[in-house]
């Protein structure tokens, strides 16, 4: 390896396979269509030594408050030697201003609070062999499959659950990916994305009034894809992990939820019960 540190330069389209290469090095189950949908919808930056990927990261502007930054990667060999550290640093002068947000494990934590990060809650991530569960909706609540002319008021719902504006991820989402509008009386009130990710499915983002509604937006992708694989990363402060647990999809791993600068406004009606992924949000 080069003994000298190689400049950080730009994340291209022509880098995601050996970006993918990384993931898998460090045991991450992104698939390779994965890493090309949140490049799309972002930028990164890249470390190389001797012309070698060493060390990924990408973000996500959403306009001119907010960012959210992941896959911060460092190839194993080379774990110890800085290259995080100066990916981070990069990161954050590219972003600028904004409040950034991001997803930390108890072993990368300690470095973000060095660079001005503060913990806010955590994230838990469950996965397994879905059941389905046998749970009628409640009487006016009815849910329907989601179309793009839905993005304006699924856009309005995501913003009042995260404080973020994320219009153009959710057109995104919904050209790859199956969704659910929960309505009530006939009112939108909550929704719900599931897409290939991974080693199966991901059911994020979720986006409902209380519990209940989660359940029955969740329990629609459960029984839909009853027996296989799903995955679904929620917020700390609902009742969702047990019963996930209950229904094939223990929990596996937490997260630390963390952000540089003032948070954002959520929580104004409806609430976040699923993320997008961890990088996204």
């Amino acid at each position: 390896m080069a003994s000298t540190p190689t400049p950080i330069r730009e994340l291209t389209a022509d880098d995601l396979a050996a970006a993918h290469g990384l993931s898998r090095a460090v045991g991450w189950a992104h698939r390779l269509e994965d890493w090309r949908f949140v490049h799309g919808l972002g930028r990164g930056l890249a470390i190389d030594e001797a012309g070698v990927l060493v060390g990924t990261g990408l973000y996500w502007p959403f306009g001119d408050g907010f960012a959210t930054l992941g896959l911060v990667i460092v190839a194993p060999e080379r774990q110890g030697a800085g290259i995080g550290r100066r990916m981070m640093t990069g990161l954050l002068e590219a972003i600028g201003p904004r409040t950034t947000l991001l997803i930390a494990t108890d072993a990368g934590a300690p470095l973000y609070e060095k660079l001005g990060f503060a913990a806010l809650g955590t994230v838990h991530q469950h996965q397994g062999e879905c059941i389905a569960p046998d749970e009628p909706l409640p009487a006016g609540w009815r849910i329907r499959p989601a179309t793009p002319a839905d993005v304006p008021v699924l856009a309005a719902l995501d913003a009042q659950a995260t404080g973020l504006a994320r219009d153009h991820v959710l057109h995104a989402l919904l050209a790859i990916a199956e969704g659910v509008v929960l309505e009530q009386d006939g009112t939108p009130v909550g929704f719900a994305i599931c897409r290939v990710f991974g080693r199966g499915r991901l059911v994020g983002p979720v986006v409902a009034p209380d519990d209940a509604a989660a359940r029955a937006l969740v329990g629609h992708w459960m029984g839909a894809h009853r027996g296989t694989f799903l995955r679904l990363d929620i917020p700390a402060g609902s009742d969702l992990g047990p019963w996930l647990a209950a229904h094939g999809m223990p929990e596996i791993a937490p997260g630390i939820t963390m952000a540089r600068g003032p948070a954002p406004a959520a929580g104004r009606g409806v609430r976040l019960f699923g993320l997008i992924n961890q990088a996204l949000g």
